[in-house]
C-alpha cells in the first residue's frame, strides 16, 4: 500500500450524515453523502460525489459494521439532483473551512 500513496496526492473528503435510524435495540442504519476536493484543487469534483449506507449491529456491547454500501451519486437523467448534492457538499465544505 505504501507504494500507492508514496506519490499519489490525496484529496480532501467531505462527508455528511443525513440520518441515523434505529432498527431495534441492537441495530441501526446510517445514511450519508460525501464529496471530494481533489488534491491541488479548491472546489469539489461533482463526478466524485457519492451516497453511502451503513448497517451496524451491537454485539456484546460493541457496535460493528454489518454492511457498508458506497455508490457514485451520478443521478443519471436527473442533473438537478446531482447539482443539489454538489451544492450541499459545498455548503458543508464552507462550514469546515
Amino acid at each position: 500500500m505504501s507504494g500507492i500513496f508514496a506519490d499519489h496526492a490525496t484529496g480532501r473528503y467531505i462527508g455528511k450524515v443525513r440520518s441515523v435510524r434505529s432498527l431495534g435495540p441492537n441495530a441501526a442504519v446510517l445514511r450519508a453523502v460525501a464529496g471530494v476536493v481533489p488534491a491541488e484543487a479548491s472546489d469539489l469534483n461533482p463526478q466524485l460525489n457519492s451516497v453511502q449506507a451503513l448497517v451496524a449491529e451491537q454485539i456484546e456491547g460493541e457496535w460493528r459494521v454489518v454492511l457498508y454500501h458506497n455508490t457514485p451519486a451520478q443521478f443519471h437523467g436527473r442533473p438537478e439532483l446531482a447539482e443539489s448534492l454538489t451544492d450541499e457538499m459545498r455548503q458543508e465544505l464552507q462550514t469546515r473551512a
